[in-house]
């Protein structure tokens, strides 16, 4: 543990003439001296006090145990989503989570989308009841046997996620796609409809949403551009890793399981994740500044895709799609 960087990092969030000895002296209810020793070096904190201390300034566990030596890093995993109520928490906490962001001009979002980000899937379309559906029926077993059309998600589940993708808009992001980037959802579609737990017309409603969808991004990218940006990469995948960078901080999020995330707050895992997240972007085509041509080239690939899974749905002779 890097005991003096803690400290330093609680130190840093007192008053102005604050005595940190005190301080630790009073949240670990041990005297002046054995606080004293454990300020300048002399004793080391025990894993508890570490605990203690970290918990009362919320400070993040990850100062306690980074090990650059080591490559040692701590992280905290998202609670796992595995029902509607585990799936409604997940929005109102990302909801909580983002709201101190929005509107802030020092506040970047990096997002590397491997699948359509969840923002632009939490709406109150056909294609956001999709994604839950799909989602919940992987994760909950008393989902096993019941169609789309069956699929009711509670009001508070729906005004949630709506609520999280609203809040979207007024974030300072960075997106960076590929030309998969759409296709887990089509296969999703294709594959729902094939077992006949999608109906026909449901399932070209979505397609339906998703066209939309491609157009309001990219109407975004040229109505927001001071404060949205979207990269093309034609060489790399992505993995839905996220980074977000604040004035105090920054935070790496990377997949676990559906929509769970490892989060990560060590500096130097997430200086060396937005290295490489740079390197992706400099590599790619920044759609953001890039001439009509450029960029109707972009989403007229995203459209022919989905154009062609709905010509597959109605006419099932064609070829299968992929």
């Amino acid at each position: 543990m890097n005991q003096k960087a803690f400290l330093e990092l609680i130190k840093s969030q007192l008053p102005p003439k604050s005595s940190l000895i005190d301080e630790v002296a009073t949240v670990l209810d041990i005297s002046y001296d054995a606080s004293h020793r454990r300020v300048t070096y002399k004793s080391k904190l025990s894993l508890e006090e570490s605990v203690i201390l970290a918990k009362h300034y919320s400070v993040s566990i990850d100062q306690l145990f980074s090990n650059e030596v080591e490559h040692i890093v701590a992280v905290k995993k998202t609670a796992p989503v595995k029902d509607i109520k585990s799936l409604l928490a997940y929005y109102q906490n990302s909801y909580k989570s983002l709201l101190p962001l929005i509107n802030n001009p020092k506040v970047k979002m990096i997002y590397s989308a491997k699948d359509l980000p969840i923002f632009y899937t939490s709406n109150d379309n056909l294609l956001s009841k999709f994604k839950m559906y799909v989602w919940l029926k992987i994760m909950d077993t008393s989902l096993a046997d019941t169609k789309f059309s069956n699929f009711n998600p509670p009001l508070a589940l729906l005004e949630a996620a709506k609520n999280l993708g609203q809040l979207y808009n007024g974030i300072n992001a960075i997106e960076i796609w590929d030309l998969t980037t759409i296709n887990s959802t089509l296969k999703q579609i294709h594959f729902y409809y094939e077992a006949k737990i999608l109906a026909k017309e449901d399932a070209l409603e979505i397609c339906d949403d998703l066209v939309a969808l491609m157009h309001s991004i990219s109407q975004k990218i040229t109505s927001q551009n001071n404060t949205f940006k979207l990269y093309y990469n034609e060489l790399l995948l992505m993995n839905n890793r996220v980074l977000v960078i604040t004035p105090t901080s920054k935070s790496l999020y990377v997949p676990f399981t559906i929509l769970s995330y490892y989060r990560t707050n060590d500096i130097n895992t997430c200086n060396q994740a937005e290295g490489f997240l740079n390197i992706q972007m400099e590599g790619s085509k920044l759609l953001s500044k890039a001439d009509v041509k450029e960029r109707n080239i972009f989403f007229n690939k995203m459209l022919k895709k989905i154009e062609s899974l709905q010509t597959l749905i109605t006419n099932p002779k064609l070829l299968e799609f992929e």
